[in-house]
């Protein structure tokens, strides 16, 4: 039989703070948030918050920079652009991965929960460590690569090409979908992962690119590449509505049309 144990000191306890609203507040939602301060060496605990809504802007980051700034400065978390491109404030958020700072919190029903991305190691709160995508993400080389001598002026691509990269320059690496796969779950130190592997089709689709061959020969591994069962959660939860699971089906068709 098979057994699997959480980690030491990762169950969830049951002695969470409260914070009330100020009295006379008409328009109230309560925010739900993972705790952990590994310095402390207690458990994860959920905090509760009940924010005024009407003092707060629409959006769930809005609500963690007011908790933070008025409430509880000890409340640790990414977050810098604000508009959905730094990728950095990436939450589990009423069950889905997806940004803070470009989720309403109007869309949620009842109660907020945040929590960080799953099945990564916290480093406090809602901080995960991402030491191990960004090394995969430095593994596949992502820069442009050529063996022919450099023009005078950029290497130019006709408007077809060009648009071969539309669905994948997007991805600014917040790691939802990456996350969000339970393939990646079990295999993170191996399997690349959708968001790494969208990056890697990302210069296997560039006519500019010339290292077509030593990229898909880094990628034809049982577990960098093959590992990806089409689950298609990356899809489904990518804040910038891209497509990983296409992605790696390419790279798939790629490697079949070189045998």
């Amino acid at each position: 039989m098979v057994e699997f144990n959480l980690p030491a000191n990762s169950r969830i306890t049951g002695n969470g703070k409260s914070h009330a609203a100020p009295e006379g507040v008409g328009r109230v939602r309560r925010f739900h948030i993972y705790r952990f301060d590994p310095d402390s060496g207690e458990n994860p605990r959920i905090d509760t918050f009940d924010i005024d809504l009407d003092a707060c802007g629409p959006m769930v980051l809005d609500a963690m920079i007011k908790i933070k700034n008025e409430v509880d400065s000890t409340l640790t978390f990414r977050r810098s652009c604000r508009e959905g491109v730094c990728g950095s404030c990436a939450f589990n958020i009423d069950g889905t991965n997806t940004l803070a700072c470009t989720k309403p919190i109007d869309d949620i029903k009842g109660d907020v929960k945040i929590y960080p991305l799953p099945h990564m190691p916290v480093i406090k709160d809602l901080v995960p460590d991402l030491n191990g995508p960004y090394a995969q993400y430095r593994s596949i080389e992502p820069w442009l690569q050529a063996d022919t001598p450099a023009p005078v002026r950029e290497r130019l691509q006709s408007p077809e090409e060009r648009e071969k990269l539309d669905g994948l320059w997007e991805c600014i690496l917040c790691f939802c979908c990456q996350t969000s796969c339970p393939s990646y779950w079990w295999n993170g130190d191996r399997y690349l992962g959708p968001a790494i592997l969208l990056q890697a089709y990302r210069w296997l689709a560039d006519s500019r690119d010339e290292a077509t061959g030593r990229r898909l020969n880094r990628l034809n591994d049982a577990f960098r590449l093959f590992r990806c069962h089409t689950i298609m959660n990356c899809t489904n939860t990518c804040p910038k509505s891209l497509n990983p699971g296409h992605a790696i089906a390419d790279i798939k068709q790629l490697l079949v049309k070189r045998l």
